[in-house]
């Protein structure tokens, strides 16, 4: 498998994630009050930077917090989440959360959305696939 094939199957999953972390930042932003983002840039910028952390970041956070993940039941992993959703806010301009559940609320519906964009992602791909009889 050459770069060129990797790198064009990797570009448009890229573009594909990075939309969908906006529309996660957009309907965060329409549903809780305590949610500012103001501009495009602000949009592109923060989903870039939750991207760029959740593919990065979060999986060695989530390795190297592990036993207090597990001795929290689960409960310090959301606060990882909220830390991505935290460092795309300060990074973004424009962007401010206010409060702790603005923060959840915000983690909750980029989960939900990312998963429901999966889910789609998912069967389109699917779909595409020959199958072999």
């Amino acid at each position: 498998m050459s770069f060129y094939t990797v790198l064009v199957s990797f570009v448009p999953r890229l573009a594909i994630a990075w939309a969908i972390n906006l529309a996660a930042l957009w309907a965060a932003n329409a549903l809780w009050d305590g949610v500012r983002i103001h501009g495009l840039a602000a949009y592109l910028i923060g989903s870039a930077v939750l991207g760029i952390a959740n593919t990065v970041l979060k999986p060695l956070l989530t390795v190297l917090t592990l036993p207090l993940i597990i001795l929290t039941l689960g409960f310090f992993y959301l606060v990882i989440n909220i830390a991505m959703v935290a460092l795309a806010e300060w990074v973004a301009p424009n962007f401010s959360i206010d409060g702790f559940w603005s923060y959840v609320g915000t983690v909750v519906v980029v989960w939900a959305v990312n998963w429901i964009g999966d889910q789609v992602l998912g069967d389109l791909e699917r779909r595409a696939r020959p199958r072999l009889i």
